[in-house]
């Protein structure tokens, strides 16, 4: 790999310690976003080493985690899924992936990692119209390659921190020699994060409940083994459920879907949102994130259906089951498919 001049050396990747088994027990039957129950007198005053290992929740996860070792913001990445892109790197350490429709009936990522940062991501490529309302709701960073000027200035008035492989003087983007252009575009991602640790850490975008959220009898959910999902003629992901590890396997166009590890891509969580597609911008799809549509929750091998809210750009997406109840994820990475009205999505027991 062929770096820019100005590359820091220093690299540094976030590490999860052991955990108590009690700590993933009270992750199962709390949201990572409620407040914990009122600590008493001794615990109000934990001592420094204490405080030091203490146990938290990661909020994009919902899985316990050392406190200190989530007190960084999180990174959105901009990840290219054309053919000569894949593999991707680090796909299995993101907290929660979006899959996009993009011009010529492809789709790209982005990725958003914050309780598990690799050393490097990518492929990275450029932004699009609707990357803003995805990415807003992290706060903290995104990264990628570039874009139409109009998309670019649309992503610089978030309040999210822009790094752009086209105006990038630091030297946290590199080539790799071994990947065609442009899907070669390398993010130094533990330094991004490092340069940026002042930010806040990303707020809870769902609520978890245990690893099999969707048993209880009146969210009607039906025995899953495989998620097959159309965006367009040339974009067809599925999901097959692996009892064995407890995650969803995936396949892209027929094949399964490695990362650069060699690793089959996987998810606790497959969420699917039927999303409508604005055409404003001539060939570019804008996929319409505010607003509210279906919805499918896939965990611990069943699907229960719902609907999807979002109602501004930096609010988060609420799931809600149909029966009025919130629709709880697994504690666990997750991916969000966003399909096109025009799309399908079917669930097959």
């Amino acid at each position: 790999m062929r770096a820019l001049a100005g590359r820091a050396p220093h690299r540094r990747g976030a590490r999860i310690g052991a955990l108590l088994a009690a700590s993933l027990l009270l992750a199962g039957c709390q949201s990572a976003t409620e407040p914990d129950a009122a600590p008493t007198e001794a615990a109000a005053r934990p001592s420094a080493d204490a405080a030091a290992s203490a146990v938290s929740f990661a909020p994009l996860r919902g899985t316990p985690a050392e406190a200190a070792a989530l007190a960084h913001p999180s990174l959105a990445v901009k990840i290219d899924n054309h053919e000569e892109a894949r593999p991707q790197i680090a796909l299995n350490r993101t907290d929660i992936v979006f899959e996009e429709l993009v011009e010529g009936g492809l789709t790209r990522y982005v990725a958003v990692w914050h309780s598990d940062v690799p050393d490097e991501v990518g492929p990275v490529r450029s932004i699009r119209p609707m990357d803003p309302d995805i990415a807003s709701p992290f706060g903290g960073i995104i990264a990628y390659s570039g874009g139409q000027d109009q998309f670019v200035a649309m992503m610089m008035a978030t309040p999210l921190v822009n790094i752009v492989f086209d105006f990038d003087e630091t030297g946290l983007f590199t080539r790799a020699d071994e990947r065609p252009g442009p899907h070669d575009v390398i993010l130094d991602s533990a330094e991004a994060v490092a340069r940026n640790a002042a930010l806040a850490p990303p707020p809870g975008q769902f609520s978890y409940g245990t690893a099999d959220p969707l048993a209880a009898p009146a969210l009607a959910a039906a025995p899953t083994s495989r998620i097959d999902l159309v965006f367009s003629e040339d974009r067809f992901p599925a999901w097959d459920w692996d009892g064995g590890t407890s995650a969803w396997l995936r396949s892209q166009e027929g094949e399964p879907d490695l990362e650069a590890s060699g690793e089959r891509v996987r998810a606790v969580n497959v969420v699917t949102l039927r999303v409508g597609i604005d055409w404003s911008y001539g060939e570019v799809p804008k996929t319409v994130m505010i607003g509210s549509g279906e919805a499918w929750v896939s965990a611990g091998g069943r699907t229960a259906h719902g609907t999807w809210a979002k109602d501004a750009a930096g609010s988060p997406i609420v799931l809600t089951a149909d029966d009025g109840s919130p629709l709880r994820l697994a504690p666990g990475n997750t991916w969000v498919e966003l399909v096109p009205n025009e799309g399908s999505a079917t669930f097959t027991p």
